[in-house]
Formats: C-alpha cells, sequence, structure tokens
C-alpha cells in the first residue's frame, strides 16, 4: 500500500464530507493521526466539530468559576491586605514578592454592612427627676427599645501603587453610625522598597516598612480584628470590644521583619486631629510592638505580640474613644432622649482618659486546622484634664473560632469580655462582662452573613448611674460586602 494513495482517499472522503462554504468550513478543528509500521507510514486526517472544542473549553471554564476564591478579585498592588475574606488573620500589612511591579495602578473598593438587632435592656439605677420647661423626666430611665433594622454603614477604598514597594491608601467612610455625612478616615504612604535604586538602601528595605500620614495606629493586634465601620468581615461576631482600643492619628511607624520576627516603633501627634493651637497642653505619643509570627506547617501557626501606647499630656486623646463610626448595639443602656448619633456608642465604655495615658496589651494568637484562639490582655493608667491623678483600667479578651468545610466558608466564634476599673479617682472600681456566642456563613469571599447572641452585664456600678444593675441582651443578624 502506497503512503500517497492512501493520503489522497482520506482527503477526498473529508472534501466530501465538508460543508461547501470556506467560512463553515473553518468551523472544524482537524487533527492528524499518525501510525507507523516497520515498512509503511499512514496519515489520516480527521475533522472534528469545532461544537466540541468549545463544549470542553466551556467545561473547563465553569470548573474554574466553580473555585471558592476565583469569584474574589485579583490582587494587583504590592504588600496588599485584602479586605475581604483572603484578610483574616493578615495583621500587618504582608511583606512579600507576591505581586510584582509592572508599573502605576489605580485599585478602587468598597465595604458595606447591616444588622437586624433583638436586643432588650433593663437596669435597676435610681431615679433621677429632671425639670425642663416645666417637663419632668427620669434621666435614667431607659429609651423604649424594639426590634428591627439598622441603617447601613459603608466604606470606600483607594489604593495606588506609585512605585516599586511604594503605595497610598485611604479609606472613606461613606455614611457612619456617628457621622451621617461622607468624610476620610485616614490616608497615608506605605513604603516596603527603597525609591533610591542603591544597593545598601535595597538591602535594608528587604527587612523595612515605612508608613507615614494619618493612620490607624498599630497599637495591639485587636484592631486588625475588629469591624471597622462598613467593613466587618474581619470580625467573626458583631460587636467590638467593650474597650475598644482604636484611633486614627498623624505620624510615622518603622517595621522591621525577618524570621517571624517583628518590631515597630512609632511616633504621633497624640490625637486624631492634627493641631497646632495650645502647644503647651500637647505632646507627641510613642508607639512600640514587638512579636513573633510563624508559620511552623500548613496546620499550625503561632503569633505573640506586646505593644505599647505613651502620651504624656494632650487636649483630646482618643485611644479608647477614637471609633467615630460607633457601636453596633444601638441605644442599650441609655435614657429616653438617646438618639442615633449623640449616643453612638452605646454599650462600650470608654475610661475617659483624656489627657495622659500609658497602655500596654499583649495578644497571643493560635492556629490550628480550622481552629483559632484569639486573647487580648490589656491595662491602661491615665487621667482626664481635670484630674490630678491617675485611674486604672483592665481588659481581658478570649476568643474562639472553629472554621469548617471547603474554603472554611462555616465558623462558629465564642468570645468573653471583661473590663474593669475607676470611673472616678478614689471610687470603686465598676465592673462590665459581656458574652458572644455566634457564627458566619461566607457565600463568596466578599459576601458573609453572620447572627449572634450577645449579654452584657453592668456591675458594681453607682445607683445614680444609668448603668446601675444594668444589663442587654439578645441577638443580632448582620450582612457584610467587602471588596
Amino acid at each position: 500500500m502506497k503512503t500517497s494513495s492512501i493520503v489522497l482517499t482520506a482527503a477526498l472522503a473529508t472534501l466530501a464530507f465538508a460543508p461547501a462554504s470556506g467560512a463553515q468550513a473553518n468551523k472544524m478543528t482537524v487533527g492528524t493521526v499518525a501510525t507507523k509500521s516497520a515498512t509503511d507510514t499512514m496519515s489520516v486526517v480527521v475533522a472534528v466539530p469545532e461544537s466540541t472544542v468549545i463544549d470542553t473549553v466551556k467545561k473547563t471554564i465553569v470548573k474554574k468559576k466553580a473555585s471558592f476564591l476565583s469569584t474574589a478579585p485579583g490582587i494587583e498592588m504590592q504588600n496588599y491586605r485584602p479586605e475581604d475574606k483572603r484578610g483574616i488573620n493578615v495583621f500587618e500589612a504582608p511583606k512579600d514578592d507576591a505581586v510584582g511591579y509592572d508599573g502605576f495602578k489605580l485599585q478602587w473598593g468598597a465595604a458595606f454592612t447591616q444588622q437586624f438587632q433583638g436586643l432588650d435592656h433593663s437596669n435597676t439605677a435610681s431615679p433621677a427627676p429632671i425639670t425642663t420647661a416645666g417637663v419632668t423626666t427620669d434621666a435614667n430611665q431607659l429609651v423604649r427599645i424594639g426590634h428591627g433594622p439598622n441603617n447601613a454603614t459603608a466604606n470606600l477604598y483607594l489604593n495606588g501603587q506609585l512605585a516599586r514597594g511604594i503605595r497610598v491608601a485611604m479609606t472613606t467612610y461613606s455614611s457612619a453610625r456617628h457621622h451621617n455625612e461622607t468624610w476620610v478616615k485616614d490616608g497615608y504612604l506605605l513604603i516596603d522598597a527603597s525609591p533610591i535604586d542603591w544597593a545598601p538602601l535595597n538591602s535594608i528595605m528587604k527587612f523595612v516598612t515605612i508608613r507615614a500620614g494619618h493612620f490607624e495606629i498599630n497599637y495591639g493586634d485587636a484592631h486588625f480584628r475588629r469591624t471597622d465601620n462598613g467593613n466587618s468581615i474581619r470580625n467573626p461576631l458583631v460587636g467590638n470590644y467593650i474597650m475598644d482600643a482604636f484611633t486614627t492619628e498623624v505620624g510615622g511607624e518603622v517595621y522591621v521583619r525577618a524570621n517571624g520576627f517583628l518590631a515597630m516603633a512609632g511616633v504621633t501627634g497624640g490625637e486624631s486631629r492634627g493641631m497646632i493651637a495650645q502647644p503647651q497642653k500637647r505632646s507627641p505619643s510613642f508607639l512600640t510592638k514587638i512579636g513573633y509570627d510563624k508559620q511552623f506547617s500548613p496546620d499550625f501557626r503561632f503569633r505573640l505580640t506586646g505593644s505599647e501606647y505613651a502620651t504624656a499630656s494632650s487636649v483630646s486623646n482618643t485611644l479608647f474613644s477614637g471609633d467615630r463610626a460607633g457601636s453596633r448595639y444601638y441605644d442599650v443602656l441609655q435614657n429616653t432622649t438617646s438618639s442615633e448619633t449623640a449616643q453612638a456608642w452605646s454599650g462600650a465604655i470608654q475610661p475617659g482618659m483624656s489627657n495622659s495615658i500609658h497602655s500596654y496589651v499583649i495578644n497571643p494568637f493560635v492556629q490550628f486546622h480550622g481552629l483559632e484562639f484569639f486573647g487580648n490582655f490589656e491595662r491602661a493608667k491615665g487621667r482626664a484634664a481635670t484630674e490630678t491623678a491617675n485611674r486604672t483600667w483592665n481588659q481581658n479578651v478570649g476568643e474562639v473560632v472553629y472554621r469548617f468545610l471547603p474554603d472554611q466558608r462555616l465558623y462558629v466564634a465564642a468570645r468573653y469580655n471583661t473590663v474593669k476599673g475607676q470611673l472616678a479617682v478614689g471610687t470603686p472600681d465598676v465592673k462590665v462582662n459581656r458574652s458572644q456566642i455566634g457564627g458566619g456563613w461566607f457565600i463568596t469571599p466578599n459576601l458573609l452573613t453572620k447572627i449572634e447572641y450577645v449579654n452584657q452585664k453592668y456591675l458594681n456600678f453607682p445607683t445614680t448611674d444609668i448603668r446601675n444593675g444594668g444589663q442587654f441582651k439578645g441577638f443580632m443578624v448582620e450582612g457584610a460586602v467587602s471588596f
């Protein structure tokens, strides 16, 4: 059998069954099957309908789209902590080469959160009658609250890759409980590479990160796991801590990281606003953090950090009152004149150390498979401008989260939070205990729904204080979107 005659026969058969139109003929995929024997070689040309190829491609694409993380937007910024599920248990912005630099980039993002509140509250405070314009009211009578939705909150994110290892970030609160109008939360520059291509500087910047501007200060690790106004994806529960250590200040921080070890030192203006008036009443704040963070195996991670924050004098320090977004528990333990905006921190304790403060916190974090433990052991000492002596407050928090199912889409969580301290110099300590239990479901990496049961009790408050014998409890349902 001659090779030429076999090839000619196969070609004629192909032409006989092929469509007459050249355009239609292009919708065929031609494959060649070659068989070789000791004496001869045979080539057969086979025409395969394009639909077969398209079906195969579609199946491949569908399979890819079915991947849980494939629905999340790509990460284009260097050393960027994602705002969605991928940012959970990421603390400081990463310092790695996961994303290469290929020129200027601009990236927008957003986060939205809304709750349905089902809380009830009570107290045993003595009546405190107040007469205004001939009308007498009880200042210690609790406002009546029912079950219903709270107003939505929203964040807007802007990130710009300016150069290799140099990024600018800005967060805007589009809507918050305390501020219904849009306002900027922070804006800062993050530098992880030398702007000058000089070998000694390049070597140093392999370990050093510099942050400068108006930013969320890196005191402790709890602020990485809290709800930040419209972004609640990183918080496994609904409410933040009773004493919420969170504020933004103007200044700079320098980090050194190597082999799992972390050291940070920072200096800020000591207040949430940049001010030059009344310099005699102001002094800078100093921050330090040291720690160790190691992924010992794919299933086991350990992190331990200690942080310190200190300022000698300030017109209005806000380390424990800087959350201008407000509390998630609306109107609890507030009187009948309460409003959503004016009493935005209901359920929280703000110790009032606005003039000087010295605070320490230790944060352990352990992760084994889907099980996580996070602790917050904190001590703060300080005073207000009208006080002549310091007061001390202690806060302890233990939180356990278990994440399960493929991609850890579901989780259950529990947290116990207690604070203790003096409301005024020379008075006995008061105490607040909060228990939270709940869980959540990540529908996509950007979409989370969660539920929480909370029970908070106020102990040893004076009978003249509306929080005397106070308690609120009930459920919260929250939905969050972040990208």
